[in-house]
């Protein structure tokens, strides 16, 4: 039996700003993705806890990433969601 994924309950500026997010033209693709798995992991006012593979499924990606973004997001909540600076070397051109 899977473990129980992590409860998400989103207040209503947060799933204002993630659903602004997801459905705005001029998001990166990448975060428009993360904010949709978090709108789909929001266990609300309903009595169960979205599994992590229903939510995949729903969205056609992996299981593991929607644990990855449910954990960082009930770490950082929505500064979880940005991408981490990398490694090596800085670029030479600006964005």
């Amino acid at each position: 039996m899977a473990r129980q994924a992590p409860r998400i309950v989103l207040s209503p500026y947060e799933t204002f700003d993630l659903r602004r997010l997801a459905n705005a033209p001029s998001t990166p693709q990448g975060l428009a993705f993360r904010a949709r798995i978090i709108l789909g992991c929001d266990s609300g006012l309903e009595p169960g806890v979205p599994r992590n593979d229903h939510v995949a499924a729903e969205l056609g990606c992996d299981p593991d990433t929607v644990a990855k973004w449910r954990r960082r997001f009930r770490r950082h909540r929505l500064e979880g969601l940005s991408d981490l600076p990398r490694s090596g070397r800085p670029a030479a051109f600006s964005p």
